[in-house]
């Protein structure tokens, strides 16, 4: 009986192992859906309706294509969820497919948004090449996977290449509205702030809603570089200054950031956070908005989101950027000046994390 377990358990390995070796269909087959524009043409308006393969080609290459090569592909992103598949009943054998609620993510909202060029964005070829090279990041952290395969470092080479910078731009805002929208929904640690500064800020997205939430905030700052700052539309109440955070950060009664700290090394987020600390008055804060990673690996969805985007960070960004868990976020955060801090998730991906003066 204990042979047999064994034996179970070996072929169970073996299989999984064989789906980890294989995992790089996944992502390949996500963005050649998204390329091909599938959700939208499933979607239309929300109908959702059970489409066939060749339905679906006829919507999105009306000139043809292989609609067995694109059942293939559907088929295989049905088993991790992205898709629901339909046999017909008349014993043919032919399926049809609809989109999950995970699937839904992809679909183009009324802004124009969805989570399909956070996809995009993550499979360009300048980030392909750097994949085949992680294991560089342990031979010799000095240097990332990414100016390994690339010759300079991302933020550089997405600057040279406006589709590639554009197709960014998109992506984090496809991922930054639905979170921003849950983090003003579930925080109101903005009430009674007059002069906010949001350092990273872009084109100015986050505070252009957070200053539609609170009025009360009188002077919104939209800090970044001087070449990113430059592009960026005029919004009502907010100014654009451009700087280096490394440097200075511009004054205020509080100072939020989102999805910064994580592409900086121990050291570097501690000198952020002592610019921060030093552009506050007495009771100012600090608000950080960046992945948590748990205390303890497990196999959750959420987990493995967040350690597949550390390893991201670690590949593309820094190669001694991180994803930090709380613990480690506040010790940076002590050492910075900040006696005060708190954490709490408010969705299902970031946390938001608080120091206060």
């Amino acid at each position: 009986m204990e042979e047999k377990a064994a034996t179970e358990a070996r072929n169970h390995a073996r299989l999984a192992i064989m789906e980890l070796a294989n995992m790089i269909s996944v992502p390949m087959s996500l963005n050649a859906i998204v390329r091909l524009n599938v959700p939208d043409a499933i979607w239309q308006g929300g109908s959702n309706t059970p489409l066939s393969a060749s339905e679906i080609l006829a919507r999105v290459l009306p000139t043809g294509g292989d609609a067995e090569n694109l059942q293939r592909i559907l088929r295989m992103l049905t088993s991790y969820g992205v898709f629901a598949e339909h046999l017909c009943s008349d014993g043919s054998g032919d399926r049809k497919y609809s989109l999950t609620v995970v699937g839904q993510t992809l679909v183009t909202d009324n802004d124009g948004l969805s989570y399909a060029p956070y996809v995009l964005q993550h499979h360009q070829e300048a980030l392909m090449r750097a994949w085949s090279l992680v294991h560089e990041a342990v031979v010799d952290p000095t240097t990332e996977p990414f100016v390994k395969a690339n010759g300079e470092a991302a933020y550089g080479y997405y600057l040279k290449q406006p589709e590639m910078n554009g197709l960014m731009l998109k992506a984090m805002s496809g991922v930054s509205v639905p979170f921003m929208k849950a983090m003003l929904d579930g925080y109101n640690g903005f009430e009674g702030v007059q002069r906010l500064v949001d350092v990273g800020g872009s084109a100015g997205d986050c505070l252009r809603m957070i200053l539609q939430k609170y009025p009360s905030v009188r002077e919104g700052i939209n800090f970044d570089l001087p070449e990113v700052v430059a592009k960026a539309p005029e919004i009502p109440g907010v100014i654009h200054v451009g700087g280096d955070m490394f440097k200075f950060i511009p004054q205020g009664d509080a100072i939020f950031m989102k999805w910064i700290l994580t592409t900086w090394t121990d050291e570097e987020c501690q000198k952020i956070m002592e610019n921060c600390y030093k552009a506050l008055p007495a009771r100012g804060k600090l608000i950080a908005c960046e992945p948590v990673l748990p205390e303890q690996s497990d196999e959750s969805h959420r987990t493995r989101a967040l350690l597949e985007g550390d390893i991201f960070v670690m590949t593309i960004y820094r190669a001694k950027g991180k994803h930090r868990t709380e613990e480690q976020f506040r010790r940076i955060g002590l050492s910075a000046g900040f006696p005060h801090f708190r954490a709490f998730p408010v969705d299902h991906f970031y946390t938001l994390l608080e120091f206060l003066k």
